[in-house]
C-alpha cells in the first residue's frame, strides 16, 4: 500500500481509539491512548497506521512521492468533531450586547426586534447565496481552529421557504469547502411571530408541511426540537419528533436549558442520539439518559456567553454513567462562538472535567453524537485522515492555554488544508 502522507516525531498522538462502536461514558470517558514520539501513516483518504515513530517507520516504506511531516514539538489530534452548531444563519446581534450589559432583560429586547425575531427576519431576508458565503467564511474559520467535521442545524428560517433554504445553503456549504456538515432540521426551534397566537397551528406546519419537504428533498439527517417552557411543551416535541422518526431521521433535543421540563426523559424514551444543553435536567433524566446511552452534548460556551450563575452538571452525568460531548452552539446570539478550542477551556475551568474527558467529548464522542464514529473521531487504521496539529508539548497544555489559536496545521481526508 502505498503511502502518501507520513506525519513523524509528534510529542504526542492522541488517538481517542476503541470506542467506535459505543460513546465513552464513566470513568472511560477519560481513558486516552497517548503515544510519545507518535507517528500516523496516510494512504489516499485513510489511516493505515498509528504507532510510535519508529514502529511506524519499520512497518512502512516511504517514497519520493510520500509527503512526509515532522511533528516535533507537536501534538496530534483526531479532528475536532462540533455537534451543535447553526452555522447558517443571516445577520449578526452585536448590538445587543451593550443592552445586555446595561441588563436589559431579553424579553425587552425581543420586543424591541431583536432576538431570535430578529435573526429570523434576517434569515429570511438574506439570499441563499448569501447564506452560503456565510457559511462558507464560518466553517473556514472553524477549520483554521482544528474543527473537521461538524453539525449544521436549521432553525432561524421558521417558514417552509426559509426552512428549505437553510438546508440547501447548507448543503452547499458542506460541498463548497472541507468541513464535513452533518445537516439537523430545527424547524421547532421557536414560534415566529405570525403564529404567536396560533402556536399548535405553526407545530402542525413543522409536522404536516416541512417535515415532509425536508425529507423527500434529503435534506436533513435529524431532527431537532427546542423542548423548553414557553416555547415547545413535552408532549408537543413528541408529536415533532415522533413524526420525524416515522419518516426516518434521527433524532436530537434542545432539553432542560432553563426548566427541567423533562426533555432529557423524553430523549431517552424516544431513543435520541442527543439531548442537549442540560443546564438543568433532573437527576431522573441523567438516570434515563445513561441507561439509554443517550449522549449528553454539553454547550459551555453558551452558558458562559450568557453569563449565567452555573452551568450543566457535568460531572454528576459523567459519573453517572452519560457519555457526554461538548460543542460551540455557535449562533447569532447566545453564542457567536465556533472555536472549539475555547470550548477546552471553558469545560476545564467551569465543567470541572478534566483535559482528557474534554478531548474525548470533543472527539470519539462529539463523533457519536453526528452519528459518524466509523468515520472519523479517533485514529485508527480505516478511519478518515482527519487531524489536528497543535504547537503545544502535551495534550494538557490545550487545556492550560486559552485566547490563542495553537493550531500549527490541518489534514481533512488525507489533504492538508490548513498550515500555519
Amino acid at each position: 500500500m502505498k503511502i502518501t502522507l507520513l506525519i513523524k516525531n509528534a510529542s504526542q498522538v492522541v488517538t481517542s481509539r476503541g470506542a467506535s462502536k459505543q460513546p465513552l461514558n464513566g470513568s472511560d470517558q477519560r481513558a486516552l491512548t497517548v503515544i510519545e514520539d507518535g507517528a500516523v501513516a496516510v494512504s489516499g483518504e485513510k489511516i493505515v497506521l498509528v504507532g510510535s515513530t519508529a514502529e511506524v517507520l519499520d512497518k512502512i516504506a516511504v517514497d519520493a512521492d510520500t509527503e512526509v511531516l515532522d511533528a516535533s514539538g507537536k501534538v496530534v489530534l483526531p479532528g475536532l468533531v462540533d455537534p451543535h452548531t447553526h452555522v447558517v444563519f443571516g445577520g449578526s446581534r452585536e448590538h445587543e450586547l451593550a443592552l445586555k450589559l446595561q441588563g436589559v432583560p431579553y424579553l425587552e429586547i425581543l420586543a424591541r426586534g431583536g432576538g431570535i425575531l430578529s435573526s429570523v427576519e434576517a434569515t429570511r431576508a438574506a439570499s441563499k447565496e448569501e447564506l452560503i458565503a456565510n457559511g462558507i467564511n464560518y466553517c473556514r474559520q472553524m477549520l483554521a481552529q482544528g474543527t473537521t467535521t461538524a453539525e449544521a442545524k436549521s432553525g432561524y428560517g421558521l417558514s417552509t421557504a426559509a426552512e428549505i433554504k437553510t438546508l440547501e445553503a447548507i448543503k452547499a456549504v458542506d460541498r463548497a469547502q472541507p468541513v464535513d456538515l452533518i445537516p439537523t432540521f430545527l424547524g421547532a426551534h421557536a414560534v415566529p411571530k405570525e403564529y404567536r397566537d396560533n402556536p399548535d397551528g405553526y407545530l402542525d406546519l413543522v409536522i404536516n408541511e416541512m417535515l415532509p419537504q425536508v425529507v423527500e428533498k434529503n435534506l436533513a439527517r435529524y431532527c431537532d426540537v427546542f423542548c423548553e417552557e414557553g416555547i415547545f411543551s413535552v408532549e408537543q416535541s413528541r408529536q415533532v419528533l415522533e413524526a420525524a422518526r416515522d419518516l426516518g431521521l434521527g433524532l436530537k433535543m434542545h432539553a432542560d436549558e432553563i426548566s427541567p421540563l423533562g426533555g432529557a426523559e423524553l430523549a431517552a424514551e424516544l431513543g435520541a442520539v442527543s439531548a442537549d444543553h442540560l443546564l438543568v435536567i433532573s437527576d431522573q433524566g441523567i438516570e434515563k439518559m445513561a441507561a439509554s446511552k443517550v449522549i449528553g452534548v454539553i454547550l459551555p460556551g453558551t452558558t458562559f456567553y450568557l453569563c449565567e450563575d452555573h452551568y450543566a452538571p457535568a460531572r454528576k452525568m459523567i459519573e453517572t454513567g452519560v457519555p457526554v460531548a461538548l460543542a460551540t452552539d455557535f449562533n447569532p446570539g447566545s453564542s457567536p462562538n465556533n472555536n472549539l478550542q475555547l470550548i477546552i477551556n471553558i469545560a476545564c475551568l467551569y465543567l470541572r472535567m478534566t483535559p482528557a474527558e474534554v478531548i474525548n467529548a470533543i472527539t470519539i464522542n462529539a463523533a457519536h453524537a453526528v452519528g459518524l464514529s466509523e468515520r472519523v473521531g479517533s485514529l485508527e487504521a480505516g478511519k478518515l485522515a482527519d487531524l489536528a496539529l497543535f504547537t503545544a508539548p502535551n495534550y494538557e497544555y490545550l487545556a492550560y492555554r486559552y485566547g490563542t489559536n495553537l493550531i500549527s496545521t490541518v489534514i481533512k481526508k488525507g489533504k492538508i488544508v490548513v498550515e500555519v
